[in-house]
């Protein structure tokens, strides 16, 4: 029989490694919505200022209505999920609520809401994303979050933050 370490019944022991999760879970889910959006015309119609994603209807492909910003369908596109990597769950950073995004009362765009059928990309807030600046910063609050875990366990005493000179005459 396999008895647990008595500390991992305690939900602090992995508070870091948990954060970290969470974070990395969400990184993936802005990275995955950025080149998935690659495949389509979207990003460079300036004409598009929101996508419908209907992620709901079918296991197997996502549907893309793409509305203008007076809420008025310009477009769609189908992308197609062949594994489970290439699913669009919501990203908060580009979902319409999240980014303030106003819509027109009474238009196309409002009415495909209403459906609650899946969300809407603020192709604006699309756009601006950086994913190198992401994945920098990405790398950078994981690191921080396993930190937190490593010091309570002892296994970091010290560290320096920023961008050291490396000396090669200090060698011991």
């Amino acid at each position: 029989m396999i008895h647990p370490h008595p500390a991992a019944s305690n939900s602090d022991e992995f508070k870091g490694f948990n954060e970290a999760r969470r974070i990395m879970w969400c990184h993936e889910a802005r990275a995955r919505v950025y080149e998935r959006f690659q495949q389509t015309s979207f990003i460079g119609d300036a004409k598009v200022a929101a996508v419908h994603i209907d992620n709901t209807s079918r296991a197997d492909r996502v549907f893309l209505v793409a509305f203008d910003k007076a809420g008025q369908r310009v477009g769609a596109d189908t992308l197609y999920v062949d594994e489970p990597n290439q699913r669009l769950d919501i990203a908060s950073e580009f979902d319409h609520d999240f980014s303030g995004m106003e819509v027109v009362p009474n238009s196309q765009l409002r009415q495909a809401i209403s459906r609650e059928n899946g969300w809407v990309v603020n192709l604006k807030a699309l756009r601006e994303y950086e994913p190198l600046a992401d994945r920098r910063a990405t790398q950078r609050a994981v690191f921080l979050a396993h930190l937190q875990d490593m010091m309570k366990k002892g296994e970091v005493r010290e560290f320096l933050f920023g961008r050291g000179e490396s000396d090669d005459t200090d060698a011991d």
